[in-house]
């Protein structure tokens, strides 16, 4: 069966950190571009990180640039989301994608037949 089943999320204060993470099953993520979205209430989806299957660039959003990183681990075939220096606008559900694209385009629209996660929620909060 294929499917990626997300961990982590929860209430962190402002400055602090979370890890999420992604494990597939019933394909190779390498195969594929892998990436991390997050919806908060009342706005679309966007982009936060993401890895092209091609050449392994990497796309951050400029909003998260320099606090969010992405990386992969083949051995488990999961990928992670590390957050650091978490901001209140950081509040949003998040979602891992893959298993449809391999470019870098980081958008819910190219990733529109990918296998998404459930989704984990991030509360950024003091």
């Amino acid at each position: 069966q294929v499917q990626l089943v997300q961990s982590g999320g929860g209430l962190v204060q402002p400055g602090g950190s979370l890890t999420l993470s992604c494990a597939a099953s019933g394909f190779t993520l390498g195969d594929y571009a892998i990436g991390w979205f997050r919806q908060a209430p009342g706005k679309e989806r966007e982009g936060v990180s993401c890895i092209s299957s091609i050449d392994g660039s990497t796309y951050d959003a400029d909003s998260v640039k320099g606090r969010f990183t992405i990386s992969r681990d083949k051995a488990k075939n999961t990928v992670y989301l590390q957050m650091n220096s978490l901001k209140p606008e950081d509040t949003a559900v998040y979602y891992c994608a893959s298993g449809g694209p391999y470019g870098a385009t980081c958008s819910a629209d190219y990733y529109g037949r990918a296998y998404w996660g459930k989704g984990a929620l991030v509360t950024v909060s003091s």
